[in-house]
């Protein structure tokens, strides 16, 4: 791979192996001149490839017209001298300008397309970005609170650190950390705009104002190497396709000798008394439903694998089981409600799953609920909570 690293806030590099030619940070020259190396760089690495170069901008944040005219020279003389050859930008819905820009591009030249990364990076984003879930986020995190206040000091948390919390959602989270261990700052990053258009809202009202809340995409994070003690992200290794690479972007922007905190799931544990076996059929068939979807709620005792394999080490893992007993049996009901809608009357018809399928699926939760709320019953939601060490 060769790379080159500028005095302005830029780096461009070529992957030949992959044949990927790659932009990152702030390209705002005031002349050709001044990025005649980059221009240089991506005529060598037209000139290597066959059949496909890849454009990828999506660590791009701000191009000026003086280096995106220069690039798109270069790029349409290689299509009328290569027809061989076709191009393929790869931007990010976090820099929407980036797409606007290059699909101009396109008009010009059909070799020349565009390709948003995470539109196919998250498949099961519309499921859980649905606003109509917003509520029960709040119930599920209130939930989970009473056991994993106790649990971060042992991962990490500390007052006056700095930390990020990656897939922040409604933010819930990100204020619960504030008011209890007073971290000296907090970047709160998730993908879904509704969901930070509710976190400020949430923050505002309760008078917290030194949350920093940012769009962006959590697998090609606009976050500088090595500045956070503590980096959390709760409930998203599960629902990414990829999760490697998101871990791949913890690993990068956690401070050497900080930690990285991951909360997951493993469905098929959810567990309930009475009614047990018609409860246990539904929450083996919700992992099932996941994985149809790229997703995995069986994720959580894998954390450590996970961990391990992405570079960390002194890795602590524990698990802690959500109850009808911890507070409300009928917040627990609640939870289980908003599943049943999601999974039940949403997923599983996307899936294409039977009518008679669909209500044995509905009667689990329904079984759940009932465990939830009978005075002798007993539900369960398992919660695998580890994090690791970045190495000094």
């Amino acid at each position: 791979m060769n790379a080159i690293v500028f005095s302005a806030p830029f780096t461009a590099e070529f992957d030949a192996n992959n044949q990927e030619f790659s932009l990152a940070g702030v390209i705002r020259p005031h002349s050709v001149d001044e990025i005649a190396a980059t221009i240089s760089m991506l005529k060598s690495a037209i000139a290597d490839v066959r059949g496909v170069l890849h454009i990828n901008l999506r660590r791009l944040v701000q191009m000026n017209n003086t280096a995106f005219q220069a690039i798109s020279r270069v790029v349409l003389d290689a299509c009328r001298a290569r027809p061989d050859l076709r191009f393929v930008v790869v931007t990010s819905s976090v820099v929407g300008w980036t797409e606007r820009m290059f699909t101009h591009l396109n008009r010009i030249e059909p070799r020349v397309t565009v390709e948003v990364y995470d539109s196919k990076f998250y498949p099961g984003q519309s499921f859980v970005e649905d606003t109509s879930f917003i509520p029960i986020l709040r119930t599920q995190t209130k939930m989970t609170w009473r056991h994993e206040r106790t649990i971060l000091p042992r991962h990490g948390m500390r007052p006056g650190i700095v930390m990020a919390d990656i897939c922040c959602g409604i933010g819930d989270f990100a204020i619960l950390v504030k008011k209890e261990f007073q971290p000296t700052r907090i970047v709160a990053l998730d993908h879904s705009k509704a969901s930070l258009d509710y976190a400020r809202d949430m923050a505002a009202r309760f008078g917290i104002a030194d949350v920093e809340y940012t769009y962006g995409d959590a697998s090609e994070m606009l976050l500088e190497d090595n500045q956070f003690d503590l980096v959390t992200c709760r409930h998203s290794l599960q629902i990414f396709n990829r999760p490697t690479a998101l871990l791949k972007e913890l690993y990068r922007i956690c401070k050497p000798g900080g930690r990285v905190y991951i909360t997951n799931e493993k469905n098929s544990h959810c567990l309930g008394e009475p009614r047990s076996q018609s409860i246990q059929w539904t929450y083996d068939e919700v992992a099932k439903l996941f994985s149809h979807f790229e997703m995995d709620v069986e994720f959580g005792p894998k954390s450590r694998r996970h961990l391990v394999d992405a570079g960390f080490d002194d890795i602590l893992v524990e698990s802690f089981m959500v109850t009808n007993l911890d507070g409300d049996p009928q917040d627990f009901a609640d939870v289980i409600a908003a599943w049943e809608q999601v999974y039940a009357g949403e997923m599983a018809v996307k899936r294409g799953d039977p009518p008679e399928f669909i209500e044995r699926f509905r009667q689990g939760f329904r079984d759940h609920i009932f465990a939830a709320l009978h005075p002798k019953g007993y539900a369960g939601w398992p919660i695998w909570a580890a994090s690791g060490r970045k190495p000094l």
